[in-house]
């Protein structure tokens, strides 16, 4: 592996000067847990006239910060073009940025231009959340031969109000973790906040949820940053919030033996092996109805019914501490289910 974990990637959200960068990574290097310097060169941004990142003339900044503080570096590409200039000038890092995950066409052609490289490549969620496209731009990456690849979640762009600039929705992490369980995944607290005043609670959280570490915008004057200013902290108020974080993870380690914990995860485990033999039940009956309406020539969905029932599930739910999005992700996910049952019996029973 290039990088031990936790992985800790700092720097600016754009690289803006030659000064700016050498001030920032000789600050960033005081906090030796720190893994890779990263800095933006290509800007993708939302409309023209914004600024856009200063493009391959910062590719030799990148390489000074390799040469003179023997720190590796970190920068995005968004095509195949940007690949070419930064395997040419020996980058050490690269990473795939959030409007190109979303791209599959972008995605393979970045994949085909890493083809025989050895080079970490991190992975960013899709702006919107959709799991299949996030592992689908790790698939192609790793179909490349590429063998060290981390996914990085930096939230998602959603239509639900909240305290964050863009949505964590934590269970997609779980679900990527549960399909790829040897991917290594870090956080990206600075796009998920937007403010720098919470990217210390969000990095806690990332940590307490086992992510395997943090990806935070670094800038040595940050209120004078180009882009993303709010977002970003100072190289001392980086080394303070790594050091609780890594206070934080000897605590986690520590609890590892918890008589306690063990007990109450006994009890989890119980309550995991009764929902598996409730959803066994479930599509036994589920098979039956099938069976029943296959007889009968009656129509499979049955939408009022079904919105009746997880309405009166989510009310059910929410008035215990469980949130509306958990309960309608699960029987969405069942509801699917039924139907492919059904479906399988009907075309069974037609050949």
């Amino acid at each position: 592996m290039f990088f031990n974990k936790p992985i800790y990637i700092a720097g600016p959200c754009s690289a803006e000067s030659e000064d700016q960068v050498m001030k920032t990574a000789s600050e960033i290097i005081k906090t030796p847990k720190v893994s890779a310097f990263r800095a933006g060169l290509w800007k993708p941004r939302t409309r023209p006239g914004s600024f856009e990142g200063v493009g391959a003339q910062g590719l030799k900044w990148l390489n000074k910060v390799q040469s003179e503080l023997n720190i590796p570096v970190a920068t995005e590409v968004a095509n195949a073009k940007h690949v070419e200039m930064c395997l040419e000038a020996d980058i050490d890092v690269l990473w795939i940025g959030a409007r190109t995950t979303v791209n599959p066409f972008l995605c393979q052609e970045i994949a085909e231009a890493l083809r025989g490289t050895k080079k970490p490549i991190f992975v960013k969620n899709p702006i919107n959340p959709d799991l299949n496209l996030w592992l689908g731009a790790i698939e192609r990456i790793s179909s490349a031969g590429i063998e060290e690849i981390v996914g990085v979640h930096r939230g998602f762009s959603t239509h639900r109000a909240g305290n964050y600039r863009n949505d964590p929705i934590w269970s997609i992490v779980g679900e990527l973790k549960s399909k790829m369980p040897n991917l290594p995944i870090i956080c990206d607290p600075s796009h998920i906040c937007g403010e720098r005043e919470k990217i210390l609670e969000i990095s806690m959280k990332a940590t307490k949820l086992g992510m395997d570490g943090l990806m935070i915008e670094t800038h040595i004057t940050p209120e004078k940053a180009l882009s993303d200013a709010d977002q970003q902290i100072t190289p001392k108020t980086l080394n303070e919030l790594l050091n609780v974080i890594d206070d934080l993870n000897i605590t986690l380690d520590n609890g590892s033996n918890d008589e306690i914990l063990n007990v109450l995860r006994e009890e989890i485990d119980l309550v995991d092996r009764k929902i598996a033999s409730c959803l066994i039940e479930r599509f036994n009956v589920v098979r039956k109805i099938g069976e029943h309406k296959q007889k009968n020539s009656m129509k499979i969905i049955h939408t009022e019914r079904w919105q009746s029932l997880v309405g009166k599930l989510v009310e059910q739910a929410e008035r215990n501490g469980v949130s509306r999005i958990t309960v309608e992700s699960i029987y969405e996910i069942i509801h699917s289910h039924s139907i492919q049952v059904q479906n399988d019996i009907i075309s069974k029973s037609s050949t």
